[in-house]
């Protein structure tokens, strides 16, 4: 089917099942880390811990019992299957796609004057790196001409925010963590250098046709999953919306049905990006609640959405306690009264959970 064709038209259970099963959300789970980065583009990095950092609850979620944080930093850290940038694992296969459009970083003119400004300091950088990386921000020396103002993030130390522009460009790039801690080096060093080349023009479409894969299906024109024209039209019901659909997507609602099963998403998780498609597809306005009152919050201050099959069930509100080694459940908030056989599924994956983080489990009374 081409752009100008009719476009599929979809029930808005389907158009769940296709983003569920996209997300790696369905009964059929995946096998290692990379898969999963692979099929997702990117694992959110994120070390509020109520329960865990979102990089490992967003593989857990999915792979379940089997999966050990050592297996994330074995892709990253040996195989270098995976790469971080931004505040995110990716996969390496998505590198080639994203240089393009890394090389002509930075956009803003703020930040292009702040870089030519510090041109010495970039050099001094990269110099460092090359004699002596892979290194810490805090063993370089700050050499900046210009600083920029304090934002609340970096702090005055200009090291930072040299090495995060560089790593953008793709000049200097992360080659492994010391505790939450960053260690860089020159991306030469860390980066394949064997890569396909692309024009921005065919790595744009790519990029599109790879954030397609991830959703499933889309809104053609969302701020939050840009897919563009990739894919195939498409339309939901009760839903005015012009959507975009994965073609690989849609070959997989003809196959038999596994059923669902519950999942707990860390607040960062990728499906509860993109808010709209939240509300227009799943019916769930959801509202991070961590930097609310306390006496303003609903469910809690770092609430975990409870995806039961294709719908959003609750939200379970726990919080792992390490010195007392229990994971404290405050409330199992439910949007309508669960079938005791929904409950007893829930409980199952909270012991598992806890079994996962070795912890035992304590609810509240």
């Amino acid at each position: 089917m081409t752009a100008a064709s009719a476009a599929h038209s979809l029930t808005r259970d389907q158009a769940r099942r296709m983003i569920v099963r996209a997300q790696l959300l369905d009964a059929r789970r995946p096998g290692d880390v990379v898969e999963v980065a692979e099929q997702l583009g990117y694992i959110k990095i994120d070390p509020t811990a109520t329960i865990a950092p979102c990089e490992h609850t967003m593989l857990w979620s999915r792979i379940g019992w089997s999966y050990e944080a050592g297996q994330l930093q074995k892709a990253v850290e040996i195989d270098r299957l995976l790469f971080e940038l931004d505040g995110t694992f990716r996969p390496m296969s998505l590198l080639p796609l994203l240089l393009p459009a890394m090389r002509q970083h930075p956009r803003r003119e703020s930040s292009r004057q702040w870089l030519e400004a510090n041109a010495k300091f970039r050099r001094d950088v990269l110099a460092r790196l090359r004699a002596e990386g892979p290194l810490t921000a805090s063993e370089i020396p700050d050499t900046a001409a210009v600083a920029r103002k304090d934002d609340g993030w970096y702090g005055p130390n200009q090291v930072p925010q040299m090495l995060e522009m560089l790593s953008r460009r793709g000049e200097v790039a992360v080659v492994r963590r010391e505790g939450r801690h960053r260690v860089w080096d020159l991306a030469e060093r860390v980066f394949p250098q064997d890569l396909p080349e692309y024009s921005l023009e065919e790595a744009e479409r790519l990029l599109a046709e790879r954030r397609l894969q991830a959703a499933g299906i889309a809104k053609q024109k969302g701020p939050c999953t840009p897919v563009g024209m990739a894919g195939e039209p498409a339309t939901v019901e009760g839903s005015k919306w012009r959507f975009r659909v994965d073609p690989e997507a849609l070959a997989t609602l003809d196959d038999e049905d596994e059923g669902g099963r519950v999942a707990f998403l860390n607040p960062y998780d990728s499906l509860l990006f993109d808010r709209p498609r939240l509300e227009e597809v799943f019916e769930f306005r959801y509202v991070l609640e961590q930097f609310k009152p306390k006496s303003q919050r609903v469910y809690g201050y770092f609430a975990h959405p409870i995806l039961l099959g294709d719908r959003f069930a609750g939200m379970l509100d726990a919080e792992v306690d390490r010195k007392r080694e229990v994971l404290e459940v405050t409330a199992i908030h439910e949007f309508a009264d669960f079938e005791p056989e929904e409950m007893e599924m829930v409980r199952a994956e909270i012991a598992d959970l806890a079994e996962w983080l070795g912890v035992a489990v304590e609810e509240a009374r």
